[in-house]
């Protein structure tokens, strides 16, 4: 297998790494972080001109790339600088929407490229504890409609979304009840419809999410995406997107973490020497270069089984979130611990990409929940 990026590729990650580095520092970031809207409108307009959303799109789809390859150079160098950008969710959307949409439904992913929408998924709920078909939102036929009732938890960018994907259940009769991939259909929310109601509030890792609550939501018939009660399928395919998009980002931060960690060994003094001349904390930096690099090698398997039969997609992007679920967590504590106090203060950028990484391992269900999910892909497969 060549693991050379294309050339495009490279340019692409070339671009968006300058842009970063000059438009996008830590001090930028933290502003836009602590903001009361918790994202920059500006900056992601900005980051529509680049081309960076479009590179997570299919050319069928009006992007440019779209490939498993284009997805994790985009979220790595996200990573790098911690962006806050709702990139994650406009990936997650977009592919639901590329996937099983209908041709309007997909004529509104070029709304997302171009900036001038924002996309948010809601389908976690209260309790539901990463379980992926536990749905109870519920879906009633009303005339040639729908309505919905229900309740959405820690959707990403919920308060300033133009559209929500939601996740309800349409069929109540199924064997597996509230827990049963079959009878969970998707529908397209505007956020201003009447009867839904969001309750913002800041994340702990930089930016907002919101509580998404659904009162008898009426939706036209035109709202539902794909085949009635065949949602998890798609739900599950773009979901894969976002996996693999976590896993670079993570990636990224990491890179940044380990090289924040090795520039304050060589220039932290102690007993008159630098720190990182001790052997002890030699061989523990050395131990965790090696787990970065298993976490590399993850995102790149993910990255190139995204296209792959189910089994063995969701087995890589499920073996890549576990991955750098536990590797990420001993980063953040490794990096922290070889700073020293100072590593746990506020104005230390260290300290915020160890809550990332932390944070990063909760999204789209935790390194537990991936585990069991590979054992159990490998069983399918077996």
């Amino acid at each position: 297998m060549d693991f050379q990026h294309t050339e495009d590729r490279r340019m692409l990650a070339d671009t968006l790494n300058r842009f970063l580095a000059e438009q996008y520092g830590f001090d930028t970031r933290d502003t836009i972080a602590r903001s009361t809207a918790g994202f920059s409108a500006d900056m992601w307009r900005r980051f529509a001109e680049l081309g960076v959303i479009g590179a997570l799109f299919d050319e069928a789809d009006g992007g440019f790339g779209g490939a498993g390859f284009d997805v994790a150079v985009v979220f790595e160098a996200l990573g790098r600088a911690l962006v806050i950008e709702p990139f994650l969710d406009t990936l997650i959307v977009g592919r639901a929407l590329a996937h099983a949409g209908s041709e309007a439904q997909r004529a509104r992913i070029a709304s997302f490229i171009d900036g001038t929408q924002i996309a948010a998924l809601a389908h976690d709920e209260p309790g539901s504890h990463y379980e992926d078909a536990r749905v109870t939102t519920r879906a009633e036929k009303d005339g040639a409609g729908w309505v919905l009732r229900g309740a959405k938890g820690v959707v990403q960018h919920a308060e300033h979304a133009d559209v929500l994907l939601v996740s309800a259940r349409t069929a109540f009769d199924n064997p597996g009840g509230e827990f049963d991939e079959a009878g969970i259909s998707l529908f397209l929310v505007p956020r201003e419809a009447a009867g839904v109601s969001v309750r913002g509030y800041r994340r702990i890792d930089g930016g907002r999410a919101g509580e998404v609550t659904l009162d008898n939501v009426k939706l036209g018939a035109d709202a539902l995406v794909g085949a009635q009660g065949s949602g998890f399928a798609t739900l599950e395919h773009a979901r894969g997107y976002g996996l693999l998009a976590l896993a670079a980002e993570a990636l990224g931060a990491m890179d940044v973490a380990r090289d924040f960690t090795l520039e304050y060994l060589r220039t932290r003094k102690q007993f008159g020497v630098a720190i990182g001349s001790f052997q002890a904390l030699q061989h523990r930096m050395a131990d965790l270069l090696l787990e970065i690099e298993q976490a590399r090698s993850a995102v790149i398997n993910a990255a190139a089984a995204i296209g792959a039969p189910r089994a063995q997609r969701e087995r890589a992007v499920s073996a890549a979130k576990y991955t750098i679920g536990r590797i990420g967590a001993r980063v953040a504590e490794e990096a922290i611990q070889l700073h020293g106090g100072i590593g746990m203060t506020w104005e230390l950028p260290l300290s915020h990409y160890a809550k990332r990484l932390v944070m990063i391992d909760h999204q789209l269900g935790d390194e537990d929940h991936h585990l069991a999910r590979y054992i159990a892909f490998a069983r399918v497969a077996a």
